[in-house]
């Protein structure tokens, strides 16, 4: 690295602070510190708060209908939005998070055979289970929703062939979706078929349930609701499409309120499945049926003498038998809101609209070849993170998620600057579990001739805008005590040289140079966030000219290589008229000497008196490892011409202002937050 000066001086309007709910810095900060990975307890914050924000836009739709209703304690049914996205390919992965009584939003990416037969999946609570667009499969079982289980989202899978050979199966109970006193379910665009029980069994009071853009084929008993004297369910069942069913299409019994609209009933001639009856209202239930539209079903609607069933506006064609009505039942705007299709565009609205969708569970609504896989073992699509990012498509203009399993992959990454939208996702349940590592440094021969520069030393280098990384460590591990013959031992884990670079739950490793956070050129924008995160080094280990926050951290300080304690946080090398770094609600210490550290100091890169280097600590803990004149010159360039300052910081490296210690104002703190430096950017 070498040295530069420069000042510039300038105010921007307040903006709201663009940070999510506070994590538990203190608590973060309490842990004991020491060398590279030896600084590392517990970690600082849960999983799954880093993964919630990564979550794509489809995870925060909510439903609709019954389902929407605010009862029971249930603030309508929006399933596993507040937890980590996971993707599963086994049985055993997609139980464990099923069942987990955490919320998750649940990706199925594969086909996956259930076993024994006929298993159906205990889902806990607050959950959303969706298929990868069309490639989540379940296959000879399904899911079980027991007595309280609610809050729960099952969208965009194909569950399919529990049959046994017997058609009017009294043995096995074996369904796509069970739910017994179960409430607040979402079932949406799914492919149900050819089981050996129901397609959907709704059981023992289960209520506040909605039933949408179904495809519902090939089975006997395919929707059942009742099993109980109470009248006391809700349900909701829209724009499904019922094809070559017998019977329960569906069939209510003893239902509060049943709510059917848009829904397609069809039963072809001469095929081996003939329809016993369509819709059927039972015992005391009440039900009104709009615009659907019923096609050679015999039997279409019909009802005990003690339910009520209001029609309206439905179309028959070509259908036999019983057509019924009769009774008072409910003006379903009463609980909530809904629009009518016209029942004459139902089949074809349907036929183009139900079951799965491959705008569904995909990252950013893209295709399920959006996410790419990466396995040491061979388990991925690819046993190396460069050659994932190789595949990345130049020009891509949606998110392509690069999901990383737990592993050492010794190699250099480099994300070009044709190919943004990248996010590396490490799939451990710790960020220490999946490590990107290399050992280059400044002045080492390179394998094809020449030498390494600071910036080439970079074990992961990301020139990309709008890159994402999260829950894994890139390190850089060379090793200064075996190399004292090179000029320099600049060694760079991670570099940075984009705009709108999103880093989160990650353990940034080296020892001098660590984190360079840079722009593509000196006049370019390059704005980085960087969250709940470890970064350690001794020598400028956060420098470079992007503008940068970091935010509810640990900045960790080791030992020089001869075991001595000396060395600078910061080196920032800021153009004049941007933000430098900003570095809030953040720990910064670590097993060293005492007052044997140094907050930062002004990088004039190439002696370039123009820039005007800025870093701002503030809201901070600040151990006994900071000097008491924590600002230092470089190259010849004095900090005190340059932006430095601190802003109620505590622990036992704070100190009051000074002329060797400058502190902002309250009025100048309100002009340096997080949305100050991040202007129209709400990562």
């Amino acid at each position: 690295m070498t040295d530069l000066h420069g000042k510039a001086r300038h105010r921007r309007k307040k903006r709201a602070l663009l940070v999510g709910a506070p994590l538990a810095v203190a608590a973060a900060a309490a842990m004991a510190y020491g060398t590279a990975f030896g600084a590392f307890g517990e970690e600082a914050q849960p999983r799954a708060a880093a993964a919630t924000a990564a979550a794509p836009a489809w995870a925060d739709d909510t439903a609709d209908g019954f389902a929407s209703v605010h009862a029971l304690g249930q603030k309508g049914t929006y399933g596993g939005r507040d937890g980590k996205t996971v993707t599963v390919r086994s049985l055993a992965e997609l139980e464990k998070y099923a069942t987990a009584p955490e919320p998750y939003v649940i990706v199925v990416a594969a086909t996956i055979t259930m076993d024994p037969k006929g298993k159906e999946i205990k889902v806990a609570s607050d959950k959303t289970i969706v298929g990868a667009g069309t490639s989540g499969q379940l296959v000879g079982g399904g899911f079980f929703l027991g007595r309280g289980v609610h809050n729960v989202i099952i969208r965009n899978l194909t569950i399919r062939d529990s049959y046994d050979g017997t058609w009017n199966d009294k043995e096995h109970d074996w369904d796509a979706i069970q739910m017994d006193g179960a409430h607040h379910v979402w079932i949406d665009h799914n492919d149900l078929r050819h089981m050996a029980d129901g397609l959907i069994d709704s059981r023992k009071d289960t209520t506040y349930v909605t039933v949408s853009w179904n495809k519902l084929s090939d089975n006997n008993k395919t929707f059942g609701i009742g099993w109980t004297e109470n009248a006391t369910a809700d349900l909701t069942i829209h724009h499904n499409w019922f094809r070559e069913t017998e019977q329960r299409n569906p069939s209510t019994d003893n239902v509060a309120h049943a709510h059917l609209y848009n829904n397609y009933l069809q039963d072809d001639p001469g095929t081996d499945i003939t329809s016993s009856y369509g819709n059927y209202s039972r015992g005391r239930t009440k039900m009104v049926l709009e615009n659907s539209y019923f096609q050679g079903i015999n039997n279409p609607v019909i009802k005990d003498a003690t339910a009520a069933l209001v029609q309206r506006g439905n179309v028959f064609t070509k259908t036999s038998g019983r057509n019924e009505s009769g009774g008072t039942a409910f003006d379903p705007k009463a609980y909530y809101k809904y629009k009518l299709d016209k029942a004459a565009d139902v089949p074809a609205l349907l036929k183009s609209g139900a079951g799965p969708r491959s705008s569904l569970g995909t990252t950013a609504g893209a295709r399920a070849d959006r996410t790419l896989t990466v396995a040491k073992d061979g388990s991925g699509r690819y046993t190396s993170v460069q050659k994932a990012v190789d595949a990345v498509p130049a020009g891509n203009s949606s998110r392509v998620v690069i999901r990383i399993a737990p592993g050492t992959y010794r190699e250099t990454v480099k994300v070009p600057s044709n190919k943004p939208h990248v996010t590396f996702e490490g799939t451990g349940t710790s960020r220490k579990d999946t490590v990107i590592v290399e050992g280059h440094a400044s002045g080492m021969t390179k394998p094809g001739g020449g030498t390494y520069g600071t910036g080439g030393s970079a074990t992961v280098a990301v020139e990309a805008d709008d890159f994402q990384v999260r829950n894994l460590t890139i390190s850089n591990d060379f090793d200064e005590a075996r190399n004292q013959n090179l000029d320099g031992h600049q060694a760079v884990a991670l570099r940075t040289a984009a705009d709108r670079v999103r880093l989160d739950s990650l353990i940034v490793s080296g020892d001098q140079d660590t984190l360079l956070l840079d722009t593509a050129a000196k006049d370019k924008a390059g704005r980085v966030y960087l969250t709940n995160s470890y970064v350690i080094g001794n020598t400028d280990f956060v420098f470079g000219r992007a503008t940068a926050v970091i935010d509810k951290s640990i900045l960790t300080l080791k030992k020089r290589w001869n075991g001595t304690s000396a060395g600078y946080v910061t080196a920032p090398s800021t153009p004049a008229g941007r933000k430098g770094f900003l570095i809030t609600r953040t720990t910064i210490d670590g097993d060293v000497t005492a007052r044997s550290f140094h907050l930062g100091r002004p990088w004039h890169a190439g002696g370039d008196a123009s820039l005007d280097p800025q870093a701002t600590i503030r809201d901070s803990k600040l151990g006994a490892a900071v000097k008491t004149a924590p600002w230092t010159d470089m190259g010849g360039f004095s900090w005190k011409d340059d932006r430095f300052a601190e802003y109620k910081n505590t622990g036992p490296g704070a100190g009051g202002p000074n002329g060797d210690r400058p502190h902002l104002t309250d009025a100048q703190a309100a002009d340096q937050e997080t949305a100050d430096w991040l202007g129209d950017w709400k990562p």
